[in-house]
């Protein structure tokens, strides 16, 4: 899998429990301390997160990581 495939993936992952948490993506930047521009070119997978982002955002989502890196 090549890095776009691989960060589209992420960011369809993202979104998915985003949305299953009722949040738009201007909330969840707030409580993540970051832009909504941010959070959505993540979900476009426009964009790279580090480990330690993709760690809280699971705690903000209230998911295990392993959730938002598998990719079926």
């Amino acid at each position: 899998m090549d890095k776009t495939a691989l960060l589209k993936k992420f960011g369809k992952n993202v979104k998915i429990e985003r949305i299953k948490k009722d949040l738009t993506q201007e909330q969840l930047a707030e409580i993540m301390n970051v832009s909504q521009n941010y959070i959505a070119n993540i979900e476009r997978g426009k964009a790279n997160m580090s480990l330690v982002k993709i760690y809280e955002l699971a705690g903000y989502l209230n998911v295990n990581i392993v959730t938002l890196v598998t990719f079926e």
